[in-house]
């Protein structure tokens, strides 16, 4: 049976009239590096937040390293790191001051391990964290959340700010901190290449919900585009059962598939007398599909 180091059931959040998230269920699988796509206000920092105690859910259940995140417990915030959208940090105190202040709040911290991810980054220890750039700023509360290795790394569009060689590092950082298959990641980002290198999972938000959750691989090995030429014009009504997205346009159609068989294309082939072929998605394309559909 999986073990979920993140379990949300029926999550519903609403600012006024706003309704957020609308019944919310995820299993985030212990070692897994889970990437959390959705569009812009769809509610990935809400969900983010109800899933660290920052934000009080409306209804539903959480457990977040088997605690609920509202009364986590001293031993819960040692296990776990978190990656604002935003740092928001103190201005008159230096970077490596920042560092050690944070470090005293965790047993475990790693200072040999900040130490290199600081020099990877090129933070410099002795600025004041007011006169950071923004991409600074980013660094340095990425440090303030990998420092101690926790066995919970959540973040929130940890990359917006990085330049490609930081993104770079960065990534390659994540790569070693879960080589052990023990420590878990969520983050939400919008820079789908980037997910591809390293996740091993997404989850789809759309409309309050998790419209899709599951392995990064075997969903790109699932979804597919077919692109059909036949030796007449195609009829408006041409259908494909179980299609996200069908695009006719003459003799051509293109169709979004999420479960493209042998059958089925030897099927559309015999029946339009028609060449098809299959093409592969990258993940942002299969987001898109999901996502209009």
């Amino acid at each position: 049976m999986t073990e979920c180091i993140i379990e949300a059931k029926s999550v519903h959040k609403r600012f006024g009239k706003h309704k957020v998230l609308t019944g919310v269920d995820l299993c985030v699988p212990r070692g897994a590096v889970v990437g959390l796509l959705g569009t812009n206000g769809s509610g990935k920092s809400t969900l983010i937040k109800c899933l660290l105690g920052l934000l009080k859910p409306d209804a539903g259940d959480i457990l977040t390293l088997g605690e609920d995140p509202w009364d986590f417990t001293a031993v819960a915030k040692e296990r776990l790191g978190y990656g604002p959208q935003e740092a928001k940090l103190y201005p008159w105190m230096k970077s490596g001051q920042i560092v050690d202040y944070t470090a005293a709040f965790y047993p475990k911290w790693d200072g040999a391990w900040a130490t290199e991810l600081m020099d990877r980054w090129d933070v410099e220890t002795d600025k004041r964290a007011g006169t950071l750039s923004v991409g600074q700023l980013q660094k340095l509360s990425l440090v303030l959340a990998l420092g101690h290795r926790p066995e919970l790394l959540v973040l929130d569009e940890p990359v917006a700010s990085l330049d490609p060689k930081a993104r770079r590092e960065f990534l390659r950082s994540l790569v070693e901190i879960t080589d052990d298959e023990q420590h878990t990641v969520l983050f939400s980002t919008h820079i789908t290449s980037d997910l591809e290198r390293i996740a091993t999972h997404v989850a789809f938000l759309r409309d309050g919900v998790i419209s899709f959750f599951g392995g990064l691989d075997e969903l790109k090995e699932q979804v597919k585009r077919l692109r059909i030429t036949a030796e007449i014009d195609l009829p408006a009504t041409f259908n494909v059962p179980g299609a996200m997205r069908i695009e006719v346009n003459g003799r051509t159609a293109l169709v979004a598939i999420p479960q493209v068989s042998d059958p089925l294309v030897e099927s559309l082939r015999h029946d339009w007398q028609a060449n098809v072929t299959v093409e592969d998605l990258n993940l942002e394309e299969i987001f898109l599909e999901f996502h209009d559909a």
